[in-house]
């Protein structure tokens, strides 16, 4: 009897597993196709009105003006909006994995400061600019690999020091974010200071970075954050059954033979790595990376095996939203994207506060 009832449970876990497991995939095809969509879209809205038919005739075999617009310009700001986003996305589902903290993100805890920081010393202090008259911006980077590799140091020492700060002192999830925030204002203020030995053009540049503007993203800057991206979700995915582990505790992690000191230190690595590259092209752009894990968590849960894809996919989805919001809200001007994920995420981030008192 026994036996019977034992492989009839089993049957029923089997059954439960496969339908938990259909629904996930079917979540990621819905994910998938929105993106999609918006993604189209992107690439159609824009300060230059264009009528439907002249959009697809540009997009698919037009020449001339309309068609530089969409497949140059628009495209390539779309592309670095889904790669940046996905990296956000990975960077927010890792951090507050291996930090143990639901309100962790790189913007929350000062990593994308820190990022800023390194490419401003990068610029400001080494000169890896100049200054040109062509074009809607005054100031180019003109030595881009130097200033990512400043940038990546920068964002670091942020994720490094709050991870010693959390190990050293036992530091509770409160106490980590009030930790982040301050080290990022720190790394907020060495910045102005920076700026206040720099050059006009220099302190507008800086400035304007901490916008967060997809208008900078081109060929060469979306072939660095693939590059890092590439290289980031590989990592996670290849460790994906590890951070499932960290979500079972510290004691039983280690029962499981994973390194857990080892594996939040490479963590934090590779999330500064994603981080700082895109930060240092187009700016500090907030939220992104915690709106977009609790997005996938209310849906499939809390496998990482789906949270680190899914994260990418709803983190891109969200910053091209909020792309296409930039560009319609004051049209025909187009407002930096920053704002506008700011102005959606910091409300979420005080409802996440507010809703767990008692983490």
């Amino acid at each position: 009897m026994e036996t019977r009832d034992s492989f009839l449970s089993k049957i029923a876990e089997e059954k439960l597993y496969d339908t938990l497991s259909l629904r996930r995939l079917l979540w990621g095809l819905i994910i998938c196709f929105i993106l999609v969509i918006v993604f189209f879209v992107a690439l159609y809205v824009g300060s230059y009105q264009i009528s439907f038919f002249e959009f697809l005739r540009a997009l698919f075999r037009g020449e001339g003006e309309v068609a530089y617009i969409v497949r140059e310009l628009r495209l390539q700001r779309a592309i670095g909006a889904v790669l940046t986003g996905a990296s956000l996305g990975i960077a927010g589902a890792v951090m507050q994995n291996v930090l143990r903290n639901p309100l962790a993100s790189p913007f929350t805890l000062g990593v994308s400061h820190g990022a800023i920081f390194g490419a401003s010393v990068g610029i400001i202090v080494f000169g890896f600019g100049k200054l040109h008259t062509v074009g809607p911006q005054g100031f180019t980077i003109f030595k881009t690999y130097p200033v990512a590799l400043f940038a990546f140091l920068g964002a670091l020492s942020v994720a490094v020091l709050i991870y010693i700060l959390s190990r050293l002192r036992d530091l509770s999830p409160q106490a980590i974010i009030l930790a982040g925030v301050t080290i990022g204002s720190l790394f907020s203020s060495a910045t102005m200071f920076l700026q206040y030995f720099a050059t006009d053009v220099q302190v507008a540049a800086t400035v304007y970075w901490t916008f967060g503007d997809l208008a900078k993203a081109g060929i060469k800057e979306n072939k660095l954050i693939f590059l890092s991206f590439t290289i980031g979700f590989l990592f996670f995915m290849g460790h994906r059954w590890k951070f499932n582990g960290l979500l079972l505790g510290e004691e039983v992690a280690k029962s499981l033979g994973i390194e857990t000191k080892r594996l939040r230190l490479l963590a934090l690595i590779m999330t500064s790595l994603i981080v700082a590259v895109p930060t240092s092209f187009l700016g500090i752009i907030g939220f992104v990376g915690l709106m977009s894990p609790h997005i996938v968590r209310l849906l499939v849960g809390n496998d990482y095996r789906y949270v680190i894809p899914y994260s990418a996919l709803v983190g891109a989805t969200i910053l091209l939203s909020a792309d296409i919001l930039a560009k319609v809200i004051l049209a025909p001007r187009t407002l930096p994207v920053g704002i506008v994920t700011t102005l959606v995420g910091a409300p979420l981030f005080l409802y996440l506060l507010l809703k767990r008192r008692t983490i």
